[in-house]
């Protein structure tokens, strides 16, 4: 299988994407197994978070087959090398730089990139993006969205992130995005394992309304 392709099996058993910006090494291993349980299925690591590189691997460590992990706010094409070093699979990017994402393609990584307008949208998919996230949304709309959609390829996955709540899903998927990133409202640093087990619990059932 590749690497395409096993994100688009654990996308399609459920498109959300955890991030865990703040995370610590010693407290992510028991965060990844709260979220995993609760039926989230890609995780990122942003890596202005404290030892990125540390929890990553960790992640991937007691993820196995069952989550794609990786990073978020890769930067540059340096960081990209270390995340799969690390045993990340993931590269999500704040932007839409082509050397970023050329480069996580090429070290096998799936890129996921983030976008605001239609010419960033479609400079990523030339550069080799395997999805794309509609960031920030909170300061953009559904409908603003939705415009995009109608001209973006139909098989080129789209998230929206940026605001995101359980109850604030149903407009977006309306407005035809195919999943989301998940940030404070989900983890934010210091929460227990618990907690943030039971809010990926009501995001998974939101999403599968």
């Amino acid at each position: 299988m590749t690497i395409a392709e096993d994100f688009q099996q654990h996308f399609a058993a459920c498109p959300l994407v955890a991030i865990l910006r703040g995370v610590r090494p010693d407290e992510v291993e028991a965060i990844g197994t709260a979220l995993i349980d609760a039926g989230i299925r890609i995780i990122e690591v942003p890596l202005n978070s404290p030892e990125p590189y540390e929890s990553i691997t960790r992640l991937a460590g007691i993820a196995g087959d069952r989550a794609l992990v990786g990073a978020g706010t890769v930067l540059d094409t340096a960081a990209v090398g270390r995340v799969a070093a690390a045993g990340g699979q993931l590269a999500v990017s704040p932007s839409t730089d082509p050397d970023v994402i050329a480069a996580a393609v090429a070290a096998g990584l799936v890129s996921m990139p983030g976008f605001f307008t239609p010419s960033e949208a479609f400079a990523a998919i030339r550069a080799g993006a395997h999805a794309l996230k509609f960031f920030p949304a909170e300061a953009g709309s559904p409908a603003v969205l939705k415009a995009m959609r109608a001209v973006l390829p139909r098989d080129m996955p789209l998230l929206a992130v940026g605001g995101i709540t359980p109850d604030g899903m149903a407009p977006w998927l309306a407005a035809g995005a195919d999943g989301f990133g998940l940030g404070s409202a989900l983890y934010h640093a210091g929460a227990t394992a618990e907690t943030v087990g039971e809010a990926a619990a009501r995001f998974v059932a939101a999403v599968r309304v």
